[in-house]
C-alpha cells in the first residue's frame, strides 16, 4: 500500500506561506476562478486523491474560492484504501475546506480497471457536487502525457487537443502548472502526498510514458517537450472549438433537409448545444433538442434522418464531425475512425452497400442491448436499432 497521507501542521485559514509554488498554484486557481467561476460568490468542489496534485489544487482553492468542499472518492482497489481516504479528508479539513467527504465506490470491470475507475470515479463526483463545479488536479504533466497518447492512437486531432481548462462540470485550474511545482508546494505546507502505487506500475501505459517515453524526448530533444505538447494542445483545441461550431450548423441543416415530410415540426435539433466541445456527447451519450428522450427507443419510430446531398457538398473534416455528433446522440458508443470513415463512405462512395454497425447499449440512447446500424436510403442516411 503506498504512503498514507499525512496531517499537516494547523494552518491559519486562508493564509500561506508566499513562496513561488504556492504563488503559481494561488494564480493559476484565481485565474480560473475569474473565467469560469461565475460571479465568485458560490462553493466549488475540489476532487482530492491525497496526491500531490489535488493536496496542492485544495491548498490553493481554500484560499482563492469563497467556499471549498473536498470529494474523496475511495475505489476500495487497493488494501487499507479506505484508511487513505480519511486522511485525505483530514487534511482538507486542517486546510480548511467548509467540508470533507468519502465517497465509496464499486468498480466494474468494463473497458478494463482504469476506465471502469475512471467511469466510478466521475459518476460519484457528479452526485455529490451539489451543483458546483468540480475542479480536477490534472497538470501540464498530465496534458502533455494525454497528447502523446492520442498521437499513438492515431484519432486524428480531437485525440490530441488534449483535456480542457473547463468542461461543465468538471474545471482543471492547473493545466499549465508542471508537476513539480505541486510536490513544491506541498513540501512547503510540511504536506506529505499519498503516493499511489497505481502510478509507478509499469503495466500501465501511461505510468511508461510519464516515467520512460517524455524523460527520454526530453532528453533527445533539449527540454521542453511537455510545454510545447501542451502548447499544441491549445492550439488544436482552439482550431477544434470552431470546426465542431461549423459542424453543427451543417447537422442542423443536414436533419432539416433530410426530414421526412411532416417530421419535428417546431423541434430544435441541438444548434448552440453548450460550447461545441464533443467532450460532453463523448462520455455521456447526450444531445440536445431533437435527440433528448431517446429518439430510437422504440427501435424504429421519430428517428433522425439526414440528407445526403448537403453532407456531400461539404468540405470532409466538418461532414466526419457531423456524422460523429449524430451518431453519438442516436446512442453509438466506442465510435472509432473506421467506425466513422464506414459511414462517411454511405455518403461519398456509395456503392449500394449495406449499414454500417456503430453499437448502441445501455449507456446510449437506443434501447438497452438494441445494435444500431447506420444506413442509407432514399438519399437519405438513417439511424436504426435492430
Amino acid at each position: 500500500m503506498g504512503r498514507v497521507v499525512g496531517v499537516p501542521p494547523p494552518i491559519e485559514p486562508r493564509r500561506l506561506p508566499e513562496t513561488a509554488a504556492v504563488l503559481e498554484v494561488r494564480l493559476a486557481v484565481r485565474r480560473w476562478l475569474r473565467e469560469f467561476g461565475a460571479d465568485g460568490a458560490g462553493a466549488v468542489a475540489v476532487a482530492l486523491s491525497g496526491g500531490a496534485d489535488s493536496l496542492a489544487l485544495t491548498a490553493a482553492a481554500v484560499v482563492e474560492a469563497p467556499q471549498v468542499d473536498a470529494l474523496i472518492v475511495d475505489h476500495g482497489l487497493q488494501e487499507g484504501s479506505a484508511e487513505v481516504a480519511g486522511e485525505a479528508a483530514r487534511v482538507a479539513s486542517a486546510l480548511g475546506c467548509r467540508s470533507a467527504r468519502v465517497l465509496a465506490v464499486s468498480v466494474g470491470s468494463e473497458g478494463g480497471m482504469e476506465a471502469a475507475a475512471r467511469r466510478a470515479r466521475y459518476a460519484a463526483l457528479d452526485a455529490a457536487r451539489a451543483g458546483a463545479p468540480v475542479l480536477l488536479g490534472h497538470t501540464l504533466d498530465d496534458q502533455a502525457e494525454t497528447v502523446l497518447l492520442g498521437l499513438a492512437r492515431g484519432s486524428g486531432g480531437r485525440s490530441i487537443r488534449g483535456m480542457a481548462t473547463y468542461t461543465e462540470p468538471w474545471g482543471r485550474p492547473l493545466l499549465g502548472v508542471r508537476r513539480a511545482v505541486t510536490r513544491a508546494l506541498c513540501a512547503d505546507l510540511a504536506l506529505r502526498p499519498y503516493e499511489d502505487p497505481h502510478n509507478s506500475a509499469p503495466e500501465f501505459t501511461r505510468v511508461r510514458v510519464r516515467h520512460e517515453v517524455l524523460p527520454l524526448l526530453e532528453d533527445v530533444l533539449g527540454g521542453g517537450v511537455a510545454e510545447a505538447l501542451a502548447r499544441t494542445a491549445s492550439h488544436l483545441r482552439e482550431d477544434g472549438a470552431v470546426l465542431d461550431a461549423l459542424a453543427e450548423e451543417l447537422l442542423d441543416r443536414a436533419i432539416r433537409n433530410g426530414a421526412r415530410p411532416g417530421a419535428f415540426e417546431g423541434a430544435d435539433f441541438g444548434g448552440g448545444e453548450g460550447d461545441g466541445d464533443f467532450e460532453a456527447a463523448d462520455s455521456a451519450g447526450q444531445g440536445g433538442g431533437a435527440f433528448e428522450g431517446g429518439l430510437l427507443e422504440s427501435g424504429g419510430g421519430d428517428e433522425i434522418t439526414l440528407s445526403v446531398e448537403i453532407l456531400a457538398t461539404a468540405p470532409d473534416a466538418l461532414r466526419r464531425r457531423a456524422i460523429r455528433l449524430w451518431l453519438l446522440r442516436g446512442g453509438a458508443k466506442a465510435l472509432t475512425d473506421k467506425h466513422l470513415r464506414a459511414v462517411d463512405a454511405l455518403v461519398t462512395a456509395w456503392r449500394g452497400q449495406g449499414g454500417v454497425a456503430v453499437g448502441g447499449g445501455p449507456s446510449g440512447r437506443a434501447r438497452s442491448g438494441t445494435r444500431l446500424v447506420a444506413a442509407r436510403e432514399h438519399g437519405r442516411l438513417t439511424l436504426r436499432g435492430r
